[in-house]
């Protein structure tokens, strides 16, 4: 009766060993930009990104088109949700206004809300860069504002050419994104 317990104690120590799971988290990047708002509020909705940066294991471009992940660094948190509330923090300490994601998480209607789409979130192994293009919407509702589209393409040097390169990286262009987003706000 003891050596099958044994064995189940060694089995269960060398699983609990061979299950250690890393994750990155993305950095936060503080803003340098501070803007004069034309609004009082907004508001970010969760981000939509492609399916190879939704998922919790970063992928990188190994070779040309080509996008892999190991599954052995995984991302700290849901990357929608990492991305969305980076943008609200940026947004929200560039232009000083009360910033919140989807759903809105102060009383009444924000005066603005802004949708992201992104098309291409991914660190490349091959030129060294990150890149992080889409479209944004901004629009109004119940306040004189101008639905406004806008198209972003930003490209960051990687520090390193691996997956942490990559996420320091994001860190540097969704914060790039939450100013180019805030100058749209702004006066």
């Amino acid at each position: 009766m003891l050596k099958p317990i044994l064995t189940l104690s060694a089995f269960a120590l060398i699983a609990a060993c061979g299950s250690t799971v890393t994750r990155l988290n993305m950095p936060s990047v503080a803003p340098t930009a501070s803007l004069r708002a034309s609004v009082g509020s907004v508001m970010i909705r969760t981000v939509s990104l492609p399916t190879n940066a939704a998922t919790e294991e970063i992928a990188l471009e190994t070779a040309p088109g080509v996008i892999t992940s190991d599954g052995k660094l995984l991302s700290a948190d849901d990357p929608a949700r990492s991305v969305t509330l980076a943008l609200t923090q940026g947004v929200g300490d560039i232009l000083a206004v009360n910033a919140g994601p989807d759903p809105w998480p102060f009383a009444g209607l924000p005066d603005v809300a802004v949708d992201v789409r992104v098309s291409d979130m991914l660190g490349s192994a091959v030129t060294g860069n990150f890149r992080l293009a889409g479209q944004y919407f901004i629009g109004g509702d119940g306040i004189e504002y101008s639905d406004q589209t806008r198209s972003f393409s930003l490209t960051v040097p990687m520090a390193t050419r691996d997956v942490p390169g990559a996420v320091a990286a994001q860190g540097l262009a969704v914060a790039q994104l939450a100013e180019d987003i805030a100058r749209q706000l702004g006066r």
